[in-house]
């Protein structure tokens, strides 16, 4: 007998960067990866594939799809294909996604559900697990799941506030890729109190204020240009940040402004892409067609 299972998750882009404070903000945006898993009885090993990525590197997804089946002590095996939306090391938190959308579709295949935050947290250790992230990225996989604009503890692996927000988000992603376990994480550790500061404007609603400070303060650590950002308050977004650990930008923006930015960005000399799309407040999704 063959079980198969569908799912998505969200992308996602930055208020709070956890990774000098272990405590972090995100929402999640408009951009989905799909998570396709069949299983079987007559096989015990899981092989991955990445829809356009041939050469890309299947541990996270593999490990998503045994550690489901592991909680749940079934000896299965097949296949996991995931396909996405979301640039990929970007900062747009492509691998909490395909976690998440993995253990969401591993669940549909066998007929089971987890409590919200425990789905979550099998991804977030299923990333661990594989080495995709620092800090297990808990605020990354909880505006992956939930959508809307989460505040969270990373160490705790607490969620402290979910929000729905209605905003368009404008994505600045240039051509050069960031992968986050590369990061320089003792100069993000230097910027540990400011960072506490946006934190505190996050946990008070002041998204905007938090992300652009957040922004200025790992763009400095981490050595990116502040330029995408500039152009951005010069034009009245008030909301602008480097996503994760970079490179790509992301900003909440009015609906009046997005043509602008939009062209300011395009315009800026920069190779990459301008992706237009929105805050997501609805979250993952299983997808099964039975």
């Amino acid at each position: 007998m063959t079980l198969t299972g569908h799912a998505y998750a969200l992308g996602a882009g930055t208020i709070i960067n956890a990774i000098s404070t272990w405590k972090g903000a995100a929402f999640g945006i408009d951009l989905k990866t799909f998570a396709d898993v069949e299983l079987s009885e007559s096989t015990s090993s899981i092989r991955g594939s990445i829809e356009g990525m041939p050469d890309g590197d299947t541990t996270l997804i593999e490990r998503s799809v045994e550690l489901v089946l592991d909680h749940f002590d079934m000896k299965m095996g097949g296949t996991v294909t995931t396909r996405s939306e979301v640039p990929l090391a970007r900062g747009l938190k492509s691998s909490s996604a395909a976690a998440n959308a993995t253990v969401l579709a591993t669940l549909d295949a066998i007929g089971e559900s987890m409590e919200p935050l425990d789905t979550v947290r099998i991804g977030v250790q299923a990333s661990k697990e594989a080495g995709v992230t620092i800090t297990g990225a808990f605020d990354d996989a909880c505006a992956s799941f939930f959508g809307g604009v989460v505040v969270t503890d990373n160490k705790e692996m607490q969620l402290i506030k979910r929000v729905k927000r209605e905003m368009d988000v404008l994505i600045f992603a240039p051509d050069k890729k960031a992968f986050s376990a590369q990061t320089d994480v003792s100069r993000s550790k230097l910027v540990a109190p400011w960072v506490d500061i946006a934190y505190d404007l996050a946990l008070d609603g002041e998204y905007e204020r938090a992300m652009t400070l957040n922004g200025f303060l790992y763009c400095g650590a981490l050595g990116f240009d502040t330029e995408p950002m500039m152009q951005a308050l010069e034009l009245g977004v008030e909301g602008v940040s480097l996503s994760g650990t970079g490179p790509a930008y992301t900003a909440l923006v009015e609906n009046d402004k997005v043509d602008i930015l939009k062209d300011a960005w395009e315009n800026s000399g920069v190779s990459g892409n301008v992706i237009r799309t929105k805050i997501n407040n609805e979250g993952a999704m299983r997808l099964n067609d039975s």
